[in-house]
């Protein structure tokens, strides 16, 4: 492939740039001796990495070092002679730092359940009883035959419900049954029962019948195969037979409690996350959402579309993408790059999708640049703004034909930024989805991708803070470079910005609204009544909407860049009421009014009786010492009428019969 050293110098700066023809073989010690210098040293090349990580060991591991792929994300394309910004644009995108990622360890002392129907199941566990501790259920079973010797224990249930992960599965088994020692020709089950209890550490499922979880594929210790299909089952035995020990999983959201919009006082406001996770690993816990970090699979549908950054990502940071994002693009633009197209893939099926391109097809354009990320269902706003600040023309997200967890966050996400960035003047179909196996249809995609209006001035400012933070930041810089920037846009439903209208004539300004409020957009003013709005803290949530007791609240999804600077809305407003007898202001004026003429003349206590009207014109102090002075009897109210019972309408029934 050609080799622009020019391009990629100019693009890392500072840096010793050096080019080889072999240097993973014949000019291995060219990279023997850079190594044993020590420092940060990037390598081109991702398919030797085992060869320069040995050496890199055998020189002290005093060298630091990072890997980048630019022959199939690059160099071999037909645009080959063209992608020197590409090239130097990943080479400088690879030395941005990533955090580490905390861990959460998963201990599995090789207890495995053996799930399944026939023979097949028997002999997956005799092959697996040499290294793990097994046991074999058989839901439903036919003629099965004894075991000569009996190496591990058969029963017969079916397992009605599954909860739990690696090392702690919990199972619920009916029409549990041991078999008769004495059996002869085939195994004899009696004494059945429902509801027994199952722990494991491990599942293998042979039966073919429907997952005993949701999004079956991403459960750690769940293995599953098609018992009609030796190949599968053999590799299911082989990978449960290693599972045996610690094993470390990323802890992939940080989840901030006191940030969670779920509900107030037992009504519910926001559940966005609880709607998309494919695992079930995210549960209502009072106030605030719980995320199961032993469940949690990481596919980041919570952390895309969490309106206050409570369940962010971790792996990367939110900041830490839009920094490596941030560096790819503009070492693109200064090299000498133009229109930039950003495709976000994942490690497993994107990787593989853009290899394949560029080993049998035509590869990727010399003005797409690949971004790897964990799962492509964790970019959220921030991440598809800032891109477009930072100068990106398109954004384009590769994904399976046939995903393994719900993309509608996804896909919502994708609908607020196409509509921010058409509001922006950058044009139509600025964000899409390519959901495809074939390396072909993704190459034909990306080809087709005209040119189109981009920022006017990038920006180039440096993501730090919380996600709502960072989301912030990068929607006015955002606005600040686009073609046409204004100032409002509406937003579709469920978006994390807008603003609430209060119907003022009934609002009674109880503020109920705003004890619910979880991010303080709500306000009160201690010295008079009066409800404060300020819509650069709304997120949406509802719950002032679901919690205002006159129902007055509504909801209007929008993004007002001019929010972040300007001073709360005074929504309503009221004059005191004070006390007739100490003149302290208590409550509103309205609503003493309102009370008062619905009492007067109407209820017995203020039926003539002007003294005790006035006991509602009086705050909580003077309101029990006038009751006490002028001897309010509070047993002064007229009986009340007997409870009429069956009898009473059967005696009547009986009277009217005589008459």
């Amino acid at each position: 492939m050609p080799l622009d050293a020019g391009a990629i110098g100019r693009g890392c700066q500072g840096a010793a740039i050096e080019s080889a023809n072999h240097l993973c073989r014949a000019e291995i010690e060219r990279f023997s001796a850079a190594a044993a210098k020590g420092g940060d040293v990037t390598v081109a090349c991702t398919q030797e990495t085992p060869v320069f990580s040995e050496v890199a060991s055998e020189q002290g591991g005093h060298a630091a070092l990072s890997f980048v792929n630019i022959r199939e994300s690059a160099g071999w394309s037909k645009d080959a002679k063209a992608t020197g910004p590409k090239m130097a644009a990943l080479i400088a995108a690879a030395s941005v730092p990533m955090p580490e990622v905390p861990l959460v360890p998963l201990t599995s002392e090789g207890v495995i359940l053996v799930y399944g129907r026939d023979e097949k199941a028997i002999e997956a566990a005799k092959i697996l009883s040499e290294r793990l501790d097994v046991t074999v259920l058989l839901t439903k079973p036919g003629a099965i035959e004894p075991l000569r010797v009996s190496e591990f224990p058969v029963a017969k249930g079916t397992i009605v419900s599954a909860h739990g992960y690696l090392g702690a599965f919990e199972l619920t088994v009916d029409d549990y049954a041991l078999p008769a020692a004495s059996s002869r020709g085939k195994l004899d089950f009696a004494g059945e029962r429902n509801g027994a209890k199952s722990r494991c550490d491990l599942i293998l499922d042979l039966t073919s019948n429907a997952p005993l979880f949701p999004a079956h594929e991403l459960r750690d210790g769940y293995l599953r195969a098609d018992p009609n299909d030796p190949a599968g089952v053999l590799r299911a035995v082989m990978k449960a037979a290693d599972l045996v020990g610690t094993f470390d999983k990323p802890r992939y959201i940080t989840f901030t409690e006191n940030l969670c919009a779920h509900s107030r006082s037992k009504i519910v406001g926001c559940n966005r996350c609880l709607n998309l996770c494919p695992t079930g690993a995210i549960t209502p816990n009072g106030d605030h959402v719980a995320i199961n970090e032993n469940i949690c699979a990481g596919c980041g549908a919570c952390a895309a579309v969490c309106p206050t950054g409570a369940a962010a990502y971790a792996l990367p940071p939110v900041d830490a993408l839009i920094g490596k994002i941030r560096a790819l693009l503009s070492t693109y633009r200064e090299t000498g790059g133009a229109n930039p197209v950003l495709l976000l893939h994942d490690g497993e099926h994107g990787l593989q999708m853009i290899e394949m391109l560029a080993r049998h097809g035509d590869g990727l354009p010399a003005n797409v640049l690949p971004v790897q990320v964990n799962e492509v269902t964790q970019t959220g706003l921030e991440t598809f703004a800032a891109a477009f600040a930072y100068g990106a023309m398109s954004m384009r997200i590769l994904m399976r034909a046939k995903p393994k967890h719900e993309t509608g966050g996804t896909v919502r996400t994708i609908s607020y930024a196409d509509t921010i960035l058409r509001g922006l003047g950058f044009g139509e179909n600025r964000v899409a989805l390519i959901e495809t196996d074939d390396p072909d249809e993704l190459g034909r995609r990306l080809y087709e991708i005209g040119k189109q209006k981009t920022a006017v001035k990038p920006a180039s400012f440096v993501p730090a803070g919380r996600k709502r933070d960072v989301m912030r930041l990068a929607l006015r810089e955002l606005q600040r470079a686009a073609p046409a920037p204004v100032d409002v846009i509406a937003l579709p439903e469920h978006a994390p910005f807008g603003k609430i209208e209060v119907n003022a004539e009934g609002c009674t300004l109880c503020l109920a609204c705003v004890s619910a409020c979880p991010t303080g957009a709500l306000s009160d003013n201690p010295e008079k009544p009066m409800l404060k709005f300020a819509e650069d803290a709304c997120v949406q949530c509802g719950l002032c909407k679901a919690t205002c007791p006159e129902k007055v609240i509504s909801l209007h999804p929008q993004i007002d860049f001019r929010a972040a600077t300007a001073e709360p809305r005074v929504m309503k407003e009221e004059e005191p009421f004070e006390c007739i007898r100490c003149s302290k202001p208590f409550g509103t004026k309205s609503t003493i009014e309102r009370i008062s003429a619905k009492l007067e003349g109407r209820h017995w206590m203020f039926q003539g009786r002007a003294q005790r009207l006035d006991l509602l014109k009086m705050c909580e102090d003077c309101r029990v010492i006038v009751a006490t002075e002028q001897s309010f009897d509070p047993h002064e109210a007229p009986m009340r009428p007997a409870v009429r019972t069956t009898d009473d309408y059967l005696r009547e029934r009986e009277e009217a019969k005589k008459t």
